[in-house]
């Protein structure tokens, strides 16, 4: 017999096929191209399973209007697009639990697929949501699938929403659970959001070995693992490791996992796997497939309206052409975020990075659609006390993410693969510095000053930074939990809309504080 296994993951609620930068794009990604191609490959096979590796509940304009904007309780739309495809099981995303536990619970009681999570443990070190595998009867066969989740949430969450949970590590998850379920099922599938810490040709690390990404590892370690699913690095990958078939299929619908499994029965009528082919099917040539489009109109019908309300007019311009240009040399628009920042935390100093490759600033008048789409993420502020030296060290950490290549200032290529890390580049208000790129790494910051006086290491000052940042995420270990002095709990897009209802006439400032130099 022969199964196909069909997979998404990091749609991140990228339902439509726009990033809403601009009005009724048609761009090659989102659900309901998604739909459209799991559609026509189940018309096709003999017996599929259909699964999604999570970060399906944050990330699009549409996630943040049902979270933050309606406050029904749960993703009413997101959950009727899904259900819309014969999914039959997920798992559990880091960006899941962005707008806290009670709106996850929710969204996992309206979803038609069956959640496995194996790591994330309650109190009590048991499954904090539902089964930690599953298995399901297809055909002759039996198929267990096994949930998984990146561990590193534990050290990015704003704690209060992950309050009472535990995330241990995938492999030793998978340790535990596997040899169980090989004894149950024919076919064993492991349903990771997480991604590859090491280079698939020659097993070398590709990113600091932390227990972020843990599927090298798994697939090096736990014998009974047939097919591996990951996600979260929003890599396209289709291959075999250690004979092992994987697929991760990009992110926001861009990409569907398909691996099909050719069985075969022995004299004791136990399937065995004899063949594999995995593939990564495009979705963006597709038309939207009607019955998921439909399920999710009328609730962007309502957004759209709301992206398009006028909350303030700019006196000169911010907006840019270049956003390579902007973490260069800075400008008006990074300006008027960390002017946001400081006056809401009560400090002069301020660190921002520049979140969408996509948008171009606000324009004139600024409307919601500028906001959410230039600050795609739900963070929220922390208010830290940290030395002279910690700002040198933090300022030493983000200018890692320029390297010089034929005379050129370039982004390091590490900032690129495996995964697309912009936001780890960090931009800082209230002080004066240059970075010059052909010193040695630890050696690149000149002469920073605060207030017009060198910045000495033991020098005490105060800043602002996003809670992800605030504990120490994106390898910024001078930063951590120890040093927070308060968080806001207001997200910064509602704090940049609240701050142009009360500033109706923004003055852009060009005021230029640091300089990337060769």
């Amino acid at each position: 017999m022969k199964l196909t296994i069909l997979t998404t993951s990091d749609i991140h609620g990228y339902l439509a096929a726009t990033n809403y930068v601009k009005p009724h794009a048609n761009l090659p990604f989102g659900l309901e191209k998604v739909a459209a191609v799991i559609n026509k490959q189940q018309a096709q096979a003999e017996h599929t399973l259909i699964l999604d590796d999570g970060d399906f509940l944050e990330g699009s304009p549409l996630a943040y209007y049902q979270a933050e904007v309606e406050r029904a309780g749960a993703p009413t739309a997101i959950n009727a697009a899904f259900n819309t495809i014969d999914y039959d099981f997920g798992t559990i995303g880091n960006h899941e639990f962005n707008y806290g536990q009670a709106y996850l619970k929710a969204a996992i009681a309206g979803c038609d697929r069956q959640f496995v999570s194996a790591n994330i443990l309650d109190q009590n070190n048991q499954p904090a949501f539902g089964a930690p595998y599953a298995i399901k009867q297809i055909g002759p066969i039996k198929v267990g699938v096994l949930g998984l989740t990146t561990q590193s949430v534990d050290a990015w969450e704003n704690q209060a929403c992950i309050a009472g949970l535990h995330f241990i590590s995938a492999q030793a998850a998978a340790q535990k659970y596997v040899p169980l379920m090989k004894k149950a099922a024919d076919v064993v599938v492991v349903l990771y959001h997480g991604g590859f810490e090491r280079d698939l040709s020659d097993g070398k690390p590709n990113d600091v070995i932390d227990g972020e990404n843990e599927s090298y590892q798994l697939l090096a370690d736990v014998p009974g693992i047939d097919v591996l699913v990951t996600g979260h690095q929003h890599r396209a990958l289709a291959g075999k490791l250690f004979g092992v078939p994987y697929v991760q299929p990009g992110h926001r619908g861009n990409y569907v996992g398909r691996i099909q499994l050719t069985l075969e029965a022995d004299a004791q009528n136990h399937y065995q796997i004899t063949a594999s082919n995995q593939k990564l099917l495009k979705t963006g040539e597709q038309k939207p497939a009607i019955k998921t489009s439909t399920a999710f109109r009328q609730t962007e019908k309502a957004m759209e309206a709301w992206l398009a309300r006028p909350l303030a007019h700019i006196e000169g311009s911010l907006t840019y052409d270049d956003p390579f240009q902007v973490r260069l040399r800075g400008g008006a628009f990074i300006n008027f975020i960390q002017k946001i920042q400081m006056e809401t935390m009560g400090c002069d100093l301020s660190a921002t990075a520049l979140f969408s490759n996509e948008a171009r600033g606000f324009e004139n008048p600024i409307t919601m659609r500028n906001i959410i789409t230039n600050y795609v993420y739900p963070n929220t502020l922390a208010l830290l006390e940290i030395t002279g030296a910690d700002l040198k060290a933090a300022l030493e950490k983000t200018a890692e993410y320029f390297t010089i290549k034929n005379d050129q200032i370039i982004v390091d290529p590490r900032y690129h693969h495996p995964k697309i890390r912009d936001y780890n580049y960090d931009m800082y208000a209230g002080v004066d510095y240059q970075l010059k790129i052909s010193n040695p790494i630890g050696s690149r910051v000149l002469n920073p000053t605060y207030h017009g006086k060198p910045v000495t290491n033991k020098m005490k000052l105060k800043i602002a930074l996003n809670a992800y940042r605030a504990v120490g995420g994106g390898h910024y270990p001078m930063y951590d939990e120890s040093k927070i002095i308060r968080y806001n709990t207001v997200t910064m897009s509602n704090l940049i809309a609240s701050y142009l209802q009360e500033h109706p006439n923004i003055v852009a400032n060009h005021h230029r504080n640091f300089k990337v130099i060769i």
